[in-house]
C-alpha cells in the first residue's frame, strides 16, 4: 500500500514569546492508503490541530506534512486548495446550511470541481444520500432532520466526490450510542467500497473497534 499521509518532526505552537503555547511536539505519523485510523487522547492533546494541519485547513511551519504525495509545509494557498479537493471532511456539528435541503447541502461540495454540471451533481447527491439511508429525505432541510440524519448528510457530503482521504473530527460526539454507531458503520462501509482512507479523531470508546489502528496523542506528542 502507498503512504497517503506522512508527518515528520511536526511542531506547532499558538502565540509567541511568553504567550507561546506548543500544541504539537515532534509528531511523526504514517498512514497507508485504505487504512481506517483513529486518533485518540485527552482533551487539549492537539488532536484537532493535527487533523486540521493534515487537512490543509491550518498552516504549520516546522517539520514535514505530506498528504496525497504533496508537501504542505512551505507551500501556499493554491496547493492547499488543490489538496482539499481530494479530502472529505466530517465535523462534530454537521456544518450544514440550514437554508438548503439535504440534497443541496451534498451537491454544494461538487460545485467547485470541474466536470460536474447541475444534473450530474443532483444524480450523485441522490445516489450517495440513498446509500446512507436518506433517499426519502432528499428535500428535507436540516431543521426537519434528527441529529443522526444530519450526520448522515454530513457523511454523504464528504463522500460524494469519491475522495481519497476522509478526515472526521468527533463525528459521534453529539449523537447517542445507537445513532453514533450507525453513522460510523455507514462511513466505514462506504469508505471501504470507495477505497478511501479515514483518519478519525474521537473520544468515543464505543467506536474504537471500527479502526485498523488506534494512535494516541498525549500532551502534543505521539504515544
Amino acid at each position: 500500500m502507498d503512504t497517503i499521509i506522512k508527518v515528520q518532526d511536526l511542531n506547532f505552537s499558538f502565540g509567541s514569546g511568553e504567550l507561546k503555547n506548543q500544541v504539537l511536539k515532534d509528531v511523526n505519523l504514517q498512514i497507508k492508503m485504505g487504512e481506517i485510523v483513529i486518533l485518540t487522547g485527552p482533551s487539549g492533546s492537539g488532536k484537532t490541530t493535527l487533523l486540521t494541519i493534515i487537512g490543509a485547513l491550518r498552516a504549520a511551519g516546522e517539520g514535514s506534512v505530506q498528504v496525497l504525495g504533496q508537501e504542505l509545509i512551505g507551500f501556499g494557498e493554491e496547493i492547499y486548495n488543490q489538496t482539499r479537493l481530494n479530502i472529505g471532511y466530517i465535523f462534530q456539528n454537521h456544518n450544514l446550511l440550514e437554508s438548503l435541503s439535504a440534497l443541496e447541502n451534498v451537491c454544494m461540495s461538487l460545485e467547485l470541481r470541474e466536470g460536474y454540471n447541475m444534473e450530474r451533481r443532483k444524480c450523485l447527491g441522490t445516489e450517495i444520500l440513498s446509500a446512507v439511508g436518506l433517499g426519502d429525505r432528499l428535500h428535507y432541510k436540516p431543521a426537519k432532520l434528527s441529529g443522526g440524519q444530519k450526520q448522515r448528510v454530513s457523511i454523504a457530503r464528504a463522500l460524494v466526490a469519491n475522495p481519497k482521504l476522509i478526515l472526521a473530527d468527533e463525528p459521534t460526539a453529539s449523537l447517542d450510542k445507537v445513532n453514533g454507531q450507525e453513522a460510523v458503520h455507514i462511513l466505514q462501509r462506504l469508505a471501504r467500497e470507495q477505497g478511501a482512507t479515514i483518519l478519525l479523531v474521537t473520544h468515543d470508546y464505543r467506536i474504537l473497534n471500527m479502526a485498523d489502528r488506534i494512535i494516541e496523542l498525549d500532551d502534543g506528542g505521539m504515544r
